[in-house]
């Protein structure tokens, strides 16, 4: 039989034992807070990031805000509205410096139509979007239109001519390519936009006979091929002749660059 003392020593070493394991668990417990804190921390920084990125997708695939891509756009909120419309924030390839001055050898160059001062179809205010017309010349040059004008700027879908021909009555002049042209094509009059996008507007047009157009009130200029630099050379000179032109045209202040 245990002494006393054997008995009061494997006590007192038991009692021991049993404070180590406690000492242990709670050891283990404080680690596992502590993982478990930094993991929902890394959590929440995670959802930050992806909310923070999250604006939405520019043409290269890198993801911005709405706010950049409608600055890269030029799109100004003042003269009318989006309506819906995506714009197109693509960054344009700086054209080819100007060539040819003259519109109408411009145009002969490049192999254009010009169809100028057309009969004015219209210019009522519509109340119903399904009353819009059958208008005559294709894009639309005149007719009776929307009330609240498509903004000035840049756009990566057709917009209806109901809201683009506002724009027209007011002086805007209207760049349209065919959505078949190449990406390096669709950059190259996205840059010529970009170059001087005061009263413009840009969008693709798959209704049109033409790989590129420019509008303005009652005035066309009809590229049926592009030819590069002498179909930037037209549609600049167009631009040049006819922006501002319209029988409510407010007028257009093109920034000092000097």
């Amino acid at each position: 039989m245990a002494s006393r003392e054997e008995r009061e020593q494997r006590r007192t070493e038991r009692l021991a034992a049993e404070r180590r394991e406690a000492a242990g668990a709670r050891r283990r417990l404080i680690i596992g807070y502590i993982v478990a804190g930094a993991l929902a921390l890394a959590v929440v920084v995670g959802i930050v990031i992806v909310v923070a990125s999250s604006g939405g997708d520019s043409a290269d695939g890198q993801t911005v805000d709405g706010e950049e891509i409608a600055a890269a756009a030029h799109i100004e909120t003042q003269s009318g509205v989006l309506h819906d419309y995506s714009p197109d924030g693509r960054e344009g390839t700086v054209p080819a410096a100007l060539a040819q001055g003259d519109l109408a050898a411009a145009a002969e160059q490049a192999g254009c139509e010009l169809m100028l001062d057309l009969e004015e179809e219209g210019n009522t205010h519509l109340t119903k979007r399904g009353d819009a017309p059958e208008y005559e010349t294709d894009p639309p040059t005149s007719g009776d239109h929307w009330p609240e004008q498509l903004a000035d700027g840049a756009y990566g879908e057709y917009p209806d001519p109901i809201y683009s021909l506002h724009g027209l009555e007011h002086g805007r002049i209207a760049i349209q390519y065919s959505p078949e042209l190449s990406e390096e094509e669709q950059l190259e009059l996205k840059g010529l936009f970009d170059e001087d996008f005061d009263g413009m507007l840009l969008f693709p047009n798959p209704e049109m006979p033409y790989e590129v157009a420019a509008t303005a009130w009652t005035q066309m200029i009809g590229c049926e091929q592009y030819e590069g630099a002498a179909t930037i050379d037209a549609i600049r000179d167009f631009r040049d002749t006819y922006r501002g032109q319209g029988p409510e045209a407010v007028p257009v202040v093109i920034p000092d660059e000097g």
